[in-house]
């Protein structure tokens, strides 16, 4: 009953309410982002959902358009400004996520929307986190965020599909608030967020 209905109705309650209470800081944010970093303001990829059905989702961009000689974009760790690495570092990046949450693309609680290179690289187990939506937040992101292997995230991921409820979705959710406030586990420790994903050994 809650994974089918509830949980929903969880998601367009605290999005809107999100929305609401965050105006004034999505609307800071786009006037800083727009005078900083130029247009767009907001960043649109596609990423893989429930069932692995490929959405796109918003964030605030983090990054400048700096390109080489050749014309080409230069590496994430120099396009990445201090403006971008504080709208990260408070997730505040992830404001326009709410608008996926209202959309049905995505749930408050659940496993991270990763890149659909990634879904040819899955074993089987690992597959399994597309079973349910994607989350804003998640098991892994209150355990380390970036901050730790792909391995855990996905055991993490895993762990959260085989026990979602009610409660567990509150308490991920408070946790999250601190997490965002503490701004811990934003990069690892070989990338500016997290490194690319090649698959199981």
């Amino acid at each position: 009953m809650y994974k089918s209905f509830v949980k929903r109705i969880l998601d367009i309650i605290l999005s809107v309410l999100a929305l609401i209470i965050l105006s004034p800081v999505f609307i800071i944010a786009i006037i800083l982002v727009r005078i900083k970093l130029g247009s767009p303001v907001f960043f649109k990829q596609a990423r893989p959902g429930k069932n692995e059905k490929i959405f796109y989702i918003y964030k605030f961009r983090t990054m400048t358009d700096q390109k080489d000689a050749n014309g080409n974009l230069l590496p994430d760790e120099i396009r990445l400004t201090k403006f971008g690495q504080f709208l990260r570092s408070t997730s505040i990046d992830e404001l326009p996520e709410l608008f996926n949450i209202l959309k049905g693309d995505m749930s408050v609680v659940g496993p991270r929307p990763l890149l659909v290179q990634y879904l040819d690289r899955y074993n089987e187990e690992q597959r399994h986190r597309h079973d349910v939506k994607p989350g804003l937040t998640g098991l892994a992101q209150i355990n380390g965020r970036n901050g730790i292997s792909w391995e855990e995230k996905f055991k993490y991921d895993l762990e959260y599909i085989k026990n979602i409820t009610f409660i567990g979705d509150c308490k991920i959710i408070l946790q999250t608030v601190i997490k965002v406030f503490q701004r811990t586990g934003i990069s690892s420790a070989t990338s500016v967020t997290m490194e690319e994903f090649k698959g199981n050994k």
